[in-house]
């Protein structure tokens, strides 16, 4: 590795499998400090030690505000600033346009949307007094093109990135950037119920079905290959990094090719 994120300080949301727990190894790896949250204790805790000293897990659930702020707290208060927020938790939402209801549209809200919104919001003034710092928003190719997941899901997303641009625009002058990634279909265990119902599988289960997806998603782009939370993980740190210092407002489109099989 090459030290690319060397003295910084990342929080990563959703940290406890999948997307997100390749990026926080990943941004160790490269010399970051790393906070990582989700609502797997077990799960959580077991990742910050096999990641070592430089890792460290605390319990939050993104759809609840004051633990948003708490995380933003956890990380000042163990390693003194906050240089990279990773806004990555999120699952599946929503129900058909004729059967959606209220309490599913709040839950998506919140799960998908405020919870990056609120996010932002608190990591916002510890890193103007930091001098700057880097915000990705994890989104979805679903807020670019039709059929990519449902609806209620898709819309969300699609405003997350629009949000995301914005904000970047008004974060400028402050030297923070926001960009966006907007992954294909990944296979990870969100496709058979997400990391609480991985959790609850054996090794092996998991491994078959992970197998499994792969071979099926290398069907569905141009590229014959499945993607991969590591590809993601890279997308992640080239944002993060200095390799990326004059990338701002961006979507970063990692898909294989996949929208580009789809009409506007």
């Amino acid at each position: 590795m090459s030290n690319r994120l060397q003295d910084k300080v990342a929080l990563i949301t959703g940290g406890t499998s999948g997307i997100g727990e390749a990026t926080a190894a990943l941004f160790v790896a490269e010399g970051a400090r790393v906070v990582i949250t989700g609502r797997s204790e077990e799960k959580g805790a077991g990742i910050a030690a096999r990641l070592g000293e430089n890792a460290v897990y605390f319990h939050a659930d993104v759809t609840q505000e004051a633990d948003i702020a708490a995380s933003v707290d956890e990380t000042l208060a163990r390693f003194g600033k906050l240089d990279i927020l990773f806004n990555n938790a999120g699952g599946p939402v929503g129900g058909t346009i004729d059967s959606i209801t209220g309490e599913q549209i709040d839950d998506g809200v919140h799960l998908l949307l405020s919870s990056v919104m609120l996010g932002m919001r608190y990591a916002v003034a510890p890193m103007k007094a930091n001098g700057g710092g880097v915000i990705i928003n994890n989104s979805s190719i679903a807020g670019l093109r039709y059929r990519q997941g449902n609806l209620l899901y898709s819309a969300l997303k699609a405003a997350l990135t629009h949000y995301s641009k914005l904000a970047a625009v008004e974060l400028g002058p402050d030297r923070i950037r926001v960009n966006v990634i907007s992954p294909g279909a990944i296979a990870t265990p969100i496709f058979w119920g997400g990391s609480e119902r991985a959790n609850t599988l054996s090794d092996e289960e998991n491994a078959r079905k992970m197998a499994k997806l792969q071979s099926n998603l290398a069907k569905a782009t141009p590229l014959p290959m499945s993607g991969l939370a590591d590809d993601i993980a890279e997308a992640a740190l080239y944002l993060a990094s200095d390799a990326g210092r004059f990338v701002s407002a961006h979507d970063l489109v990692v898909d294989g090719g996949r929208t580009s099989m789809f009409n506007e």
